[in-house]
């Protein structure tokens, strides 16, 4: 049987914010729906309030600046930003992990926000974000604050946010336009499916970061690495960042080879 809760869809932001500071830990947060629903209706959750964010005013909104850079709010939906005009010609990594994400029908629900609160290891968006510096503002009753996107996962489907707090928004640099980067993503079935393990390669002003998914309880970001680096150094950082298992899905060996695999294949792809 469904569990029983209350819902609640604020339309301002300081009604959203009361929502939260008066229910604490046993609200939960609800936008795009795609997997707070299914954890819903399979028992994994059960909050006293399910608090969907997509009425509040403008928590839709996308925009770019060359002052602020690329602000994402949380119902923006993985299309929204697909659709944005000239985001391919500056964030080419963002765009091919986005397309990589679910499929067509999914992405007109799954929001950019909620992939990354959801905190799964093979998260498409934490892999691009990771490599482009982008940050985190966090906001609560008390107040705003900002982290670096490589410190908001904790661990598996766990972040940094405490009860009150919502993921407002999150800020991509300008600084980071024009890398070049590309994404490769080992899945069970040809098509739409999770990723057994996911690797994004980025390269900006004579620097190199890789990002690895499905690899350790968090995606890994492993930075540091030039770009005259030669695959069998890049290859050798990130193996001995990851900490992958085996599975029903996939062995630890399998996703080891894999990452090298992909490595190599997107050094050549963005060289």
């Amino acid at each position: 049987m469904l569990h029983e809760f209350e819902f609640r869809a604020p339309r301002t932001r300081a009604e959203l914010l009361g929502v939260l500071a008066d229910h604490g830990g046993l609200a939960k947060l609800m936008a795009g729906g795609t997997d707070v629903i299914v954890n819903l209706r399979a028992g994994g959750i059960k909050p006293r309030v399910v608090v969907d964010v997509k009425q509040v005013e403008g928590y839709g909104d996308l925009s770019w600046s060359d002052t602020d850079g690329l602000v994402i709010r949380p119902a923006t939906t993985i299309n929204d930003l697909l659709r944005m005009p000239g985001l391919r010609d500056r964030f080419p990594l963002l765009v091919a992990c986005a397309h990589d994400l679910a499929s067509y029908q999914i992405r007109n629900r799954a929001t950019v926000i909620g992939n990354i609160v959801n905190a799964s290891p093979c998260a498409d968006m934490a892999p691009a974000l990771l490599c482009l510096d982008a940050r985190a503002v966090i906001a609560s009753q008390a107040g705003e604050h900002e982290v670096p996107m490589r410190t908001f996962i904790t661990g598996v489907k766990r972040t940094v946010l405490l009860p009150g707090e919502v993921l407002d928004r999150v800020v991509v640099p300008a600084s980071s336009v024009g890398a070049r980067g590309g994404y490769a993503k080992l899945k069970r079935i040809s098509g739409h499916d999770l990723g057994l393990v996911a690797v994004a390669v980025h390269k900006h002003d004579g620097e190199l970061r890789v990002a690895v998914g499905s690899a350790a309880p968090t995606p890994v970001l492993v930075s540091g690495l030039k770009e005259t680096d030669d695959a069998a150094t890049v290859v050798a950082a990130a193996q001995a960042a990851i900490s992958p298992i085996s599975d029903l899905r996939c062995s630890k060996e399998y996703r080891e080879h894999m990452v090298g695999v992909f490595i190599r294949r997107l050094l050549r792809e963005v060289a």
